[in-house]
C-alpha cells in the first residue's frame, strides 16, 4: 500500500480525505501542522511514500514546508491549495512541489494524481539503459542517480524524469504539452506552468548560469530544447 503524509489543519477534511484514500487503497497518516509534519518525515522517520501538503496550516505554511523537504529530501510532494492565484500555484512549484491540486478536491482525482506522483518514482523500462554523458552530467538510468563534474546531484523523480526525456532527444523541441504527457502522464490538456516550474528548478540544478541556460533552452512560443554542449 501507499503511504500518505497527510498534512492538513482542518480535522474535518483530514478526516473525510484520509477516509476516503483508505478506502482507495492508501495507508495515511495525518499531521495538522507544518512543524508536526517535518517531525514525522525526519525525526521519527515514518515510512512515507508521499505528502500530501495543504498550503495555508498555522505556523509555517505549506511553501515553506515544501522548501524544508527539498532541503532534505526528493520525496514526491503535492500541493492541496484552496487558491487559484497562479502566482501562488508558481511559488509552491518552484519550491519543488510536483504538482497541486485545488481544493476542494474529489478523492477520486486525489488518488489519480497521487498514482501518477508514484509511478515518476517507480522503476521503468527507460531506467535500465546505463549511462548517459552530457558535458559534465553524467545520467545513470541504473541507479537513476545524476553527477555534475563527479558530484551528485539531488533530483526529485520529476526532474530526473524530465532530464531523461530532455537527453533522449537532444536537439529536439518539445512543447510542454508534449512534456506533460510524456512526465506527468497527463493525458489531457494539464497546467504548463508544472513544466515552467520544473524547468526552472532543474536548470538551477545542472546549468553553470541558469540565469543565462546553455543546456536547456527556451525555444519561445514553442517549448524547450536541449543543446549538448
Amino acid at each position: 500500500m501507499p503511504r500518505l503524509l497527510l498534512v492538513e489543519d482542518d480535522a474535518v477534511l483530514a478526516e473525510a480525505l484520509s477516509r476516503a484514500l483508505r478506502g482507495l487503497g492508501h495507508e495515511v497518516e495525518v499531521s495538522p501542522t507544518g512543524e508536526h509534519a517535518l517531525d514525522t518525515l525526519f525525526e521519527r522517520r515514518s515510512p512515507t511514500d508521499a505528502v500530501l501538503l495543504d498550503v495555508m496550516l498555522p505556523g509555517i505554511d505549506g511553501f515553506e514546508v515544501c522548501r524544508r523537504i527539498r532541503a532534505r529530501d526528493t520525496i514526491p510532494v503535492l500541493l492541496l491549495t484552496a487558491r487559484s492565484d497562479p502566482v501562488d500555484m508558481v511559488v509552491g512549484l518552484e519550491g519543488g512541489a510536483d504538482d497541486y491540486v485545488v481544493k476542494p478536491v474529489e478523492p477520486r482525482v486525489l488518488d489519480a494524481r497521487v498514482k501518477t506522483i508514484l509511478r515518476r518514482v517507480a522503476p521503468t523500462q527507460q531506467s535500465r539503459e546505463g549511462v548517459r554523458a552530457i558535458g559534465e552530467l553524467a545520467i545513470d538510468r541504473t541507479g537513476m542517480t545524476v553527477t555534475k563534474g563527479g558530484v551528485e546531484l539531488r533530483l526529485t523523480a520529476t526532474e530526473m524524469r524530465l532530464l531523461m526525456e530532455f537527453a533522449d532527444h537532444p536537439g529536439q523541441v518539445l512543447s510542454r504539452q508534449a512534456l506533460l504527457r510524456r512526465v506527468w502522464d497527463y493525458g489531457y490538456a494539464g497546467d504548463s506552468r508544472l513544466v515552467d516550474a520544473a524547468v526552472a528548478r532543474l536548470r538551477g540544478k545542472i546549468e553553470p548560469d541558469p540565469s543565462r541556460p546553455t543546456l536547456l533552452r527556451t525555444v519561445r512560443g514553442f517549448g524547450y530544447r536541449m543543446d549538448p554542449p
